[in-house]
């Protein structure tokens, strides 16, 4: 069955479900042509190791603590904080404590990649 992504206008509700740690249960709650949305679940034993997204992001920690490291340096964010990386930086994901976060990934207009656009001298955008 496809996972129903939330409608413009719908109540959204961030808190997690009581098996959701043990669960590692992150989910997708809106994706559109220029952005998504992720509730994510960060049980302290699973790390995310060193990725990367085409497209801008930030990371907002609803609970507990996460370690973020990019840039070379390990930022650590708590209930109420927020990051925001440029598209394409590597980076990694781990909880100190059992941990909900908000990402939110811009994509690249119409296909999803989350590749960000450029801009040439003129003023175009080139993919």
């Amino acid at each position: 069955m496809a996972l129903q992504h939330a409608r413009s206008g719908e109540c959204i509700a961030l808190e997690r479900g009581e098996d959701d740690i043990a669960n590692f249960t992150s989910i997708a709650l809106i994706k559109t042509d220029h952005m998504e949305l992720i509730r994510l679940v960060l049980p302290k034993e699973k790390p995310m190791p060193e990725h990367w997204v085409e497209g801008e992001m930030t990371l907002l920690c609803l609970e507990g603590e996460i370690a973020f490291e990019a840039h070379g340096r390990t930022t650590i964010l708590r209930p109420n904080e927020l990051v925001y990386l440029a598209g394409g930086e590597p980076h990694a994901i781990r909880a100190n404590q059992d941990a909900v976060a908000l990402m939110t990934i811009l994509l690249h207009p119409g296909d999803n990649s989350g590749g960000p656009t450029r801009r040439d001298t003129n003023g175009a955008t080139n993919n």
